[in-house]
C-alpha cells in the first residue's frame, strides 16, 4: 500500500492512547517520532502500542508514559533501554529500529510482527500440545541465550512478551525495551521493573536482575503453558509476594501427572528459590527442552 494508499484509508475516530498521560493528547491520526498512529494493538502495564505509519512501512509503535522533569532519571532510563536493546538482532528477538522521547511519552519503532501472544494459551480450554510448549520454550530459551551472552537481561519475561505466528513458525520475544546491562548501575530508587506473578524471589527482595531471574520467569511461564495456573498466586498482592517469595511453587507433576518426570524437574529447577539451584544459563534449558521433545517423538 502506498503513502497515498494509508492516508485515505478509513481509521477510527481519535482516541485516547491507553496507558498514557492524558495531557498528553495522542491518540488515532497523531504524529509521535516521525510515524503516524493508524490503529491500537494493545496496552500493558507499561504504555500503549500502535500500529503506525513511516515513509517505507509500517511500524509496532510503543509508547511508554514518563515523567515532565527532563532531569528524571526515568527518561535516561528509558533511552539506555532502548540503546541496549537495538543492539540485540536475533530472529527471536522483535527488532528495534529507533527510539526517542517526544514530551511526556517515551517511544520505540518496533518490526510488526504478525500473530498474537501466548496469554490466550494459559487458559485450560486452549492450552497447546505439550510438544509445542517445549518448541516455544526452547526457542525463547535461544532468544534469551543470546542476550545473556551479550550482557544483556530481558526483566520481564511472559506470555504477553512472547509473540506467535503459526503461519510462518515465528516466534519472537517482546519488550526488550525494558532491557538492562547487567553492568549498568541501579536506578536510583532500586525498583526493578516487571510482573509480580513472573518475578524472582531475590527480584522481590531488591536485588538486581540476573540472567537467573529471567529463567526463573521462563520457568513460571512454562508452569503457567503446561498446568493454567501460574505457580504463585493470591487474593492481594501482599499475598502474591509473600508467597514468591516464600512458599515452594506446586509440584507440575500433580497437575499434570502424565508429564514426563524430567520436564516437571526442570520446570522445577527453574523455579528454586536460590539462584544457584537454577540452571546455569538459557542455552542448557533450550537444550534440555529440545532434548525432552525428542524424546516424546520417539520414547524408544
Amino acid at each position: 500500500m502506498s503513502a497515498s494508499d494509508r492516508s485515505q484509508a478509513q481509521l477510527p475516530e481519535p482516541v485516547e492512547g491507553e496507558g498514557l498521560p492524558a495531557r498528553a493528547h495522542i491518540g488515532i491520526g497523531s504524529v509521535v517520532g516521525g510515524y503516524r498512529l493508524l490503529r491500537p494493538l494493545g496496552a500493558g502495564e507499561h504504555g500503549a502500542v500502535f500500529l503506525a505509519a513511516a515513509a517505507d512501512g509500517w511500524v509496532a509503535l510503543k509508547l511508554v508514559p514518563l515523567p515532565p522533569d527532563r532531569a528524571h532519571p526515568a527518561r535516561a532510563a528509558f533511552l539506555h533501554g532502548a540503546e541496549v536493546a537495538r543492539g540485540l538482532v536475533h530472529p527471536g528477538i522483535v527488532g528495534l529500529a529507533a527510539a526517542g522521547i517526544e514530551g511526556e511519552v517515551g517511544w520505540l519503532a518496533l518490526e510488526p510482527v504478525p500473530g498474537g501472544d501466548l496469554l490466550r494459551y494459559t487458559r485450560a480450554s486452549r492450552l497447546l500440545p505439550v510438544p509445542v510448549v517445549l518448541r516455544l520454550g526452547e526457542r525463547v530459551a535461544q532468544a534469551l541465550a543470546y542476550a545473556h551472552e551479550r550482557g544483556v537481561v530481558h526483566r520481564d519475561i511472559k506470555p504477553a512478551n512472547v509473540l506467535v505466528d503459526w503461519a510462518t513458525d515465528l516466534v519472537k520475544v517482546a519488550d526488550f525495551g525494558l532491557a538492562r546491562s547487567t553492568t549498568s548501575p541501579r536506578t536510583e530508587t532500586g525498583v526493578v521493573l516487571g510482573s509480580p506473578a513472573y518475578m524472582a524471589p531475590e527480584l522481590l527482595a531488591g536485588e538486581a536482575p540476573t540472567p537467573a531471574s529471567d529463567l526463573y520467569a521462563l520457568g513460571a511461564m512454562l508452569f503457567q503453558l503446561l498446568s493454567a495456573s501460574l505457580p504463585h498466586e493470591g487474593a492481594t498482592m501482599g499475598e502474591l509476594l509473600r508467597r514468591v517469595a516464600q512458599s515452594a511453587a506446586p509440584d507440575l507433576a500433580s497437575l499434570r501427572p502424565e508429564l514426563p518426570p524430567r520436564l516437571s524437574a526442570l520446570v522445577a529447577a527453574m523455579l528454586a528459590k536460590r539462584t544457584a539451584e537454577r540452571p546455569a544459563q538459557a542455552r542448557q534449558i533450550a537444550q534440555d527442552l529440545a532434548a525432552l521433545r525428542a524424546a516424546m517423538a520417539d520414547p524408544a
